[in-house]
């Protein structure tokens, strides 16, 4: 039985796009420093255009997302090695970039925070770490559970999957095999992303294009989210944790770049703001006092535009 049971998910790794040889690397031991370096670059430069691909399906992931979070729901996601570290690190830049609350965006990795750092033997072959991981966090229909694996079929990651939508939970599944491959792997998911990136340069090590494909489409989820969240002005950053020294002189910067003043001004306008930006620039922009900044930014959900423009209508 166990043999059988082997052989089975033999012929399933097998099948895998990322598990072929590729033929455009299949030298790599025999060349210079640079002609490694220029194989693999040359390899990452169709991985943009997979992504591209995508692009419906990620906008509909996107929109699915910022509802979740308009009712109060989270951004978990689930995943397994380094498709797991990936998720981590995209939920973890999320409260320094966008002042989304901890807790927000969450990434769950088989066999826990340790396998940030070392493989954690069998975790991503246990399904039932799945369901406890996320039983743990109290999931709800309100939440978004967002799978990824590069090959589709991650135990720990499909369980997970399945198990969020039996609670009612929006879900989505992010992998770098081919569609029509992950299709029949018994997803139960609303949305996927399938960026097919093919033969990895080095056999197997989907760290490399498959990782990059799903940094890409984890940056464009949370980013298009936020931004449609109120959590930018333009393409600046302004609703950023001034958790160092370098972020409190970027805040700075912003102030001085929006509303046009000085660097004593800019510092000035986020000393009395109470050190929110966004509280600092409506005070720039509409020559207001913080409380009066705070009211039109709450009665605009958070987005400066939409306050400029009450100020603008009322005026």
């Amino acid at each position: 039985m166990q043999n059988k049971e082997n052989k089975y998910l033999f012929e399933e790794i097998i099948a895998l796009s990322t598990e072929q040889i590729n033929e455009n690397t299949k030298k790599i031991d025999e060349v210079s420093t640079l002609e490694i370096l220029t194989l693999i670059n040359n390899e990452d430069k169709n991985v943009p255009l997979v992504v591209e691909s995508e692009l419906e399906h990620i906008a509909q992931a996107v929109g699915i997302i910022v509802d979740s979070i308009k009712k109060g729901g989270r951004l978990i996601y689930i995943g397994a090695g380094t498709s797991g570290r990936l998720g981590v690190v995209d939920a973890s830049e999320c409260p320094p970039t966008f002042g989304a609350p901890h807790g927000l965006i969450i990434g769950l990795i088989a066999g826990g925070p340790a396998a940030m750092f070392a493989a954690q033997e069998g975790a991503e072959d246990n399904p039932f770490y799945a369901k406890k991981d996320l039983q743990m966090l109290n999931i709800s229909e309100r939440d978004v559970i967002c799978g990824i694996a590069a090959s589709g079929r991650t135990p720990y990651v499909v369980a997970g999957v399945n198990f969020a939508k039996s609670k009612g939970c929006k879900t989505l599944m992010i992998s770098t095999s081919e569609r029509e491959q992950v299709l029949t792997k018994g997803i139960n998911a609303d949305v996927f992303i399938c960026p097919h990136v093919g033969p990895e340069p080095i056999t197997g090590s989907t760290r490399m294009k498959s990782g990059t494909a799903q940094k890409l489409v984890l940056n464009m989820l949370t980013t298009a989210a936020f931004v449609q969240l109120g959590k930018t002005y333009g393409n600046v950053m302004v609703d950023l944790q001034q958790t160092n020294a370098k972020l409190k002189e970027r805040s700075k910067n912003i102030i001085m770049q929006i509303c046009e003043v000085d660097y004593e001004r800019a510092t000035d306008l986020l000393q009395k703001s109470g050190s929110h930006v966004k509280t600092a620039l409506i005070m720039g922009l509409a020559n207001c006092d913080k409380d009066s900044a705070q009211t039109l930014l709450a009665n605009s959900d958070g987005k400066i535009k939409t306050a400029l423009k009450e100020i603008e209508i009322s005026g």
